[in-house]
């Protein structure tokens, strides 16, 4: 089992940065396809981006594609989340999870979930 703890998350300007980090522990993550998903409030969940176990296959909503940017780093345990150019509408909680059950977007082939970490983007 692995527990997920997600940091990095505050208040900014819109067109502003933030980093997520997410870190593991309990198992190393190499094993794991490590996904972003968030939440805003009144809506549902949404997959956010997916990396594959060694990080050379990445895989973006549409809302964030060519903003955000998800790596990992198996040697710490740690996944990240870099977000650039942030919108009001990026406003939501922000969870990192891990699969075991292949290179997905779909939130329910996840087995672990972070605590998340609330991004909020203000004009």
């Amino acid at each position: 089992q692995v527990q997920l703890v997600e940091s990095g998350g505050e208040l900014v300007q819109t067109g502003g940065s933030l980093r997520l980090s997410c870190a593991a522990s309990g198992r190393t993550i190499s094993i794991y396809v490590m996904g972003w998903f968030r939440q805003a409030p009144g809506k549902d969940r949404e997959f956010v981006a997916t990396i594959n176990l060694s990080g050379s296959n990445t895989y973006y909503a549409e809302s964030v594609r060519g903003r955000f940017t998800i790596s990992r780093d198996n040697a710490k345990n740690t996944v990240y989340l870099q977000m650039n150019s942030l919108k009001s509408e990026d406003t939501a909680v922000y969870y990192c999870a891990a699969s075991r059950r292949g290179f997905t977007m779909q939130g329910d082939r996840y087995d672990y979930w972070g605590q998340g970490t609330q991004v909020t983007v203000s004009s």
